[in-house]
């Protein structure tokens, strides 16, 4: 099968998203797919894989945008394809994969941000002058809306309920196909000397509570809510508890929260790096208190490694999430006592190893090669329909 994935970025370091196309990409190449890329990224190309970067070249980022779209429908106007995979959106896709959820629902979380009305209607306004928001929205509108538009892939039942909600998305439109991540290859004896070497680097004591938090957007994905969870757990007398922080961000603004919350001796922010595996070893728990996500990577990835995860409803993969049994799933990220709690009965060794046997046990459920398959077949269905239409109109053309 000859296929087209269309995704503006394919750098891992730009996130879960990015991170997770590159890994599907290599599982449908392994099923032997004969696949074409549309980036402005640089992977390397490799047997069964052609990568064709397309320039996004102009002064503003939105233009960028535009421009990279339509230099892509240009170039699958030339060539014939299975059938076009588009992550990110433009218009000639076959199926549609928003791997960051709809472009509606991440404007509506990123209000909830917003602790008062007067500051939501604010961002409201300001969203106005959001270029490249705006034109986002109306692609995804067009594609959406359009009776005749793409097969909707959907990560989780968090974005199909987006789907429908947001566009009155018909069941026929969508097929959900779960996210998922590779297994943990480590041995037992690496994942305890990661454990050990990490602990030493960073100054946690062995028989302290290692609470493990991943973004790279901390605002979005709930790190002040565990920084006041943290300090609430200091005013009830709890010593135990360190947190490492991985994640770029703005360090400044973060680093001064800590210090108002006197948290400089619990919390140590690590910057990005490559090692996030290492780090899931040396961790006792993952919080992940996120205003939304349509299926976290970290959260999959964390279940993978054995750990119990805190996660919120906004958070896709928290229907893997049996709460108080694999993990604890928050109602709302702010909700800041709860999370304390939930942390403090972690510290029992005994409930986190139960919670992360359950949770190792729940992500089985998400392997990146099972997902690679699901997708393959709902590219052979896609196709199946396609060549039904076409013999339909054949037949038409001819008894007319």
């Amino acid at each position: 099968m000859k296929v087209a994935l269309v995704s503006e970025w394919l750098d891992a370091w730009r996130g879960g998203a990015e991170t997770s196309a590159l890994q599907f990409l290599h599982h449908l190449v392994d099923a032997g797919a004969d696949v074409h890329v549309f980036t402005r990224s640089r992977p390397a190309s490799a047997p069964g894989l052609t990568v064709h970067t397309v320039s996004g070249a102009s002064l503003s980022r939105t233009r960028r945008s535009v421009t990279f779209a339509h230099r892509v429908e240009r170039l699958l106007r030339g060539e014939s394809f299975d059938i076009v995979h588009g992550i990110t959106a433009c218009r000639g896709l076959d199926l549609y994969e928003p791997r960051g959820g709809t472009v509606a629902e991440t404007i509506e979380r990123n209000l909830a941000l917003r602790s008062s009305p007067t500051a939501r209607s604010l961002k409201r306004y300001a969203n106005r002058f959001n270029l490249k928001q705006r034109y986002t929205l109306r692609l995804e509108r067009a594609l959406l809306r359009d009776p005749s538009g793409p097969t909707v892939v959907a990560l989780s039942d968090y974005v199909v309920e987006q789907l429908r909600r947001h566009y009155a998305l018909p069941d026929g439109r969508i097929r959900k196909v779960f996210n998922g991540v590779d297994p943990d290859p480590t041995t037992p004896a690496e994942r305890a000397r990661h454990r050990e070497e990490i602990r030493l680097e960073y100054n946690v004591p062995a028989d302290a509570t290692l609470v493990l938090c991943v973004a790279h957007n901390f605002r979005l994905k709930g790190v002040a809510c565990w920084m006041e969870a943290l300090a609430a757990l200091r005013d009830r007398g709890v010593d135990d508890v360190r947190s490492l922080v991985l994640g770029r961000d703005d360090s400044v603004r973060w680093r001064r929260l800590a210090d108002r919350l006197s948290l400089n001796s619990r919390l140590t922010f690590v910057g990005p790096t490559d090692r996030v595996g290492e780090f899931y070893h040396a961790a006792d728990v993952l919080v992940h208190p996120t205003y939304y996500d349509p299926c976290s990577r970290v959260v999959l990835e964390a279940m993978s490694s054995g750990l119990a995860c805190i996660t919120t409803r906004w958070d896709g993969a928290a229907e893997l999430v049996s709460d108080g049994c694999s993990g604890f799933v928050l109602v709302e990220p702010t909700d800041v006592g709860r999370l304390a709690d939930c942390v403090q009965k972690l510290r029992d060794p005994a409930v986190r190893k139960a919670m992360g046997d359950a949770a190792r046990v729940s992500a089985q459920r998400a392997s990146m090669a099972q997902h690679a398959q699901e997708l393959l077949g709902v590219y052979e269905d896609v196709v199946h329909r396609g060549r039904l239409a076409t013999d339909g109109r054949s037949r038409l053309m001819k008894s007319v």
